[in-house]
């Protein structure tokens, strides 16, 4: 479904220079996100060499840019290409949604006074973070080429995050680690929770290469 979808953003320059910019979103995203867990779980020091606000400006402003071309493709062409139009603006409201979270995080690396260490969490968030790195990576790809056989397999490869971000939240908030202070649990649940929404949106997206419109965030339906 998403190769006929890519066709045809081939053949209209309008929307193939909206589907251009929706890389460039997710590019950007991916930097803040390496950017902020770099800044928040490796550095002693709170700085950060990424321009936050002005970064988050540019992703809303191809946000504003993309609906604009993909309104003015419809109202070109009509109806026809009605669905291609809803996915890609789908698409690029999942990846402004990164970028806010990957905001919140560098906001939360500036804030906090060190590197904040996951304490007996450590290891599952460490496995986590590769976890979503990957995913980024695989993700791009994936929606780049419109490759279903990839986004199934990515579906599959990492939906036990979201389970494991939610098991290290409940344990934070049921039980007090010795190891961590309770400024550095409050921002480990944050953080966590940060890491889990930005997963998921990262699978919206994939799903979108092998869902129609009205099931993208949704499972892919078993044939």
């Amino acid at each position: 479904m998403f190769r006929k979808w890519l066709a045809i953003f081939k053949k209209d320059s309008l929307i193939d220079r909206a589907y251009l910019r929706s890389f460039k979103m997710m590019d950007i995203t991916q930097s803040m996100y390496i950017e902020a867990k770099e800044s928040l779980r490796q550095r002693e020091d709170n700085e950060i060499d990424l321009k936050v606000k002005e970064t988050d400006k540019e992703v809303n402003s191809y946000e504003r840019e993309v609906r604009r071309m993909v309104f003015k493709h419809l109202s070109v062409t009509g109806i026809a290409n009605l669905p291609q139009g809803f996915i890609l603006v789908s698409i690029i409201i999942d990846i402004e949604r990164i970028g806010d979270y990957t905001k919140n995080m560098v906001e939360l690396a500036l804030d906090h006074p060190g590197k904040l260490h996951g304490g007996e969490f450590e290891d599952k968030i460490i496995r986590i973070e590769e976890a979503l790195e990957g995913n980024f990576e695989m993700t791009i790809k994936c929606f780049k080429d419109g490759d279903e056989s990839l986004a199934l397999e990515l579906l599959k490869k990492y939906v036990w995050v979201n389970d494991a971000c939610d098991e290290i939240v409940e344990a934070l908030v049921r039980k007090n680690d010795g190891d961590l202070k309770p400024g550095d649990s409050a921002a480990l649940a944050l953080y966590t929770r940060w890491l889990k929404r930005i997963n998921s949106h990262l699978r919206n997206i994939t799903t979108s290469v092998v869902n129609p419109f009205d099931r993208i965030g949704f499972e892919p339906s078993k044939k």
